[in-house]
């Protein structure tokens, strides 16, 4: 016989509540595509739907999630020699890190709720490959994590 202690799924989703709103993200972040914090928003929306029972709703409601899109940062990484004093050594790789900063309002238990939490996450790739043509599959893996820590961090209860 199976037994419980609240209301779990089988995602890990662990809340009494009924129904959720999630705001549209705000891109505030330097670089980036301009649609960024809405592809954020509709994926995250996504994400919870396929992986709740909630009802998303406009109005007021028992769990609230809103936030921006902080950062949409570029960085070299993995140095390598050029063996050539004429010409500087140069990277290897760079790394696209975003940060999303999240506010959580959960109106059945105050505990869990959260104010302006950062949730970041990185990809790596080749200077070899233009920014431009990766830059959609790069941020839909960095959203996934991204959108996975804030599922735990909210209904999760992780």
């Amino acid at each position: 016989m199976l037994t419980s202690c609240g209301i779990y799924n089988f995602t890990g989703a662990n809340t009494e509540a009924e129904t959720i709103s999630i705001q549209n993200f705000y891109n505030d972040a330097d670089g980036g595509p301009p649609d960024m914090a809405q592809l954020f928003t509709n994926q995250l929306t996504d994400y919870f739907q396929q992986n709740t029972n909630l009802t998303k709703v406009e109005d007021v409601c028992e769990l609230q999630i809103d936030g921006v899109v902080s950062s949409f940062r570029l960085a070299p990484v993995a140095p390598t020699a050029t063996g050539n004093d004429l010409v500087g050594d140069a990277a290897a790789l760079t790394r696209l890190t975003i940060n999303v900063e999240v506010s959580y309002v959960n109106t059945t238990d105050e505990t869990f709720s959260f104010e302006n939490k950062s949730f970041s996450f990185f990809e790596d790739f080749d200077n070899s490959q233009n920014i431009t043509a990766i830059e959609a599959e790069l941020l839909n893996r960095i959203f996934e994590q991204i959108i996975l820590d804030i599922f735990n961090a909210t209904v999760a209860n992780w």
